[in-house]
């Protein structure tokens, strides 16, 4: 995909292995490859399960034969187009067929707004899978390797509402949501949403860059109202790890772990943040 745009519809576009030389990225060979050097990179860090995420629509079935090889220390997510005409049979497909755990929306990509028909019968369909979750990307969106690439990224920022996610989270109470880095500089309206809806969770993936937008924002202070909002069992450790060489993002777990320390966190409670809260949400199959 990526190949095409860059080529601009070209019918000989880069290859996979040429645009990784270009970002200085490993090839990622197979799914299964990739699987078991994730579990080399996850053991030497002493990780014990961690998400995987399909990054592009239509690519669960990699997402699924990682989570098929490593059952116990992957958890599959994937990325949906509600717009796409097949979105509701992808969608269960994905949470039964493939064993995935969460369907991820990024309304501000996907030009579709939350509180559309068509993002609601997805919803649905998570809510008739036990055990599924909806994580919503709000706030700012930007994708590094569109950058690098000088690929223009023609997000639409006003869909990405914290508020809206409120919506469907009381409409679907017992599904579980999940927006990552604290609403990505929606933080306001997140906690608004958080403390109305107790079916919603933040993910602290990332290095927070949006903090910039908050003149005199800290991840201290962050962290702080999340916790007073949502209590510490409402808060999942992310760290945004998406490539090799550089593999797992053990900067952004001392940082964060360094911020609630600094904060009084009790050892339990961070203990429930770090990976207590996701065994919960998804257990090990």
């Amino acid at each position: 995909m990526l190949g095409r745009q860059r080529s601009g519809g070209s019918p000989d576009p880069p290859s996979a292995d040429a645009l990784c030389r270009e970002l200085q990225w490993d090839p990622p060979g197979s799914a299964e490859d990739l699987a078991d050097r994730w579990i080399d990179e996850l053991d030497g860090h002493g990780v014990s399960r961690a998400a995987l995420i399909a990054s592009v629509p239509g690519d669960e079935e990699s997402v699924a034969a990682a989570v098929r090889r490593h059952p116990s220390r992957f958890a599959g997510f994937f990325m949906l187009d509600p717009a796409a005409p097949d979105a509701v049979e992808r969608a269960r497909r994905g949470l039964t067929d493939h064993g995935l755990r969460a369907v991820c929306l990024f309304p501000a990509m996907h030009h579709v707004a939350l509180d559309d028909d068509r993002v609601m019968r997805v919803v649905e369909a998570a809510a008739s899978t036990p055990g599924a979750a909806v994580f919503v990307h709000c706030g700012v969106l930007t994708v590094g390797v569109r950058r690098t690439l000088g690929l223009p990224s023609r997000f639409d920022l006003r869909l990405g509402d914290p508020l809206a996610v409120s919506r469907l989270a009381l409409a679907f109470p017992s599904v579980p949501f999940v927006m990552p880095h604290f609403g990505a500089g929606r933080l306001r309206e997140a906690l608004m949403a958080a403390d109305v809806c107790p079916n919603i969770h933040f993910d602290t993936s990332s290095s927070n860059g949006w903090i910039k937008y908050t003149p005199g924002l800290t991840l201290e202070s962050v962290f702080r109202s999340a916790l007073a909002v949502l209590g510490p069992s409402r808060v999942l450790f992310g760290s945004d790890s998406s490539f090799f060489p550089r593999g797992w993002q053990q900067p952004v777990h001392d940082q964060q772990k360094r911020v609630l320390s600094a904060l009084g966190v009790s050892p339990e409670d961070q203990a429930l943040v770090f990976g207590g809260n996701f065994e919960r949400l998804f257990p090990a199959g």
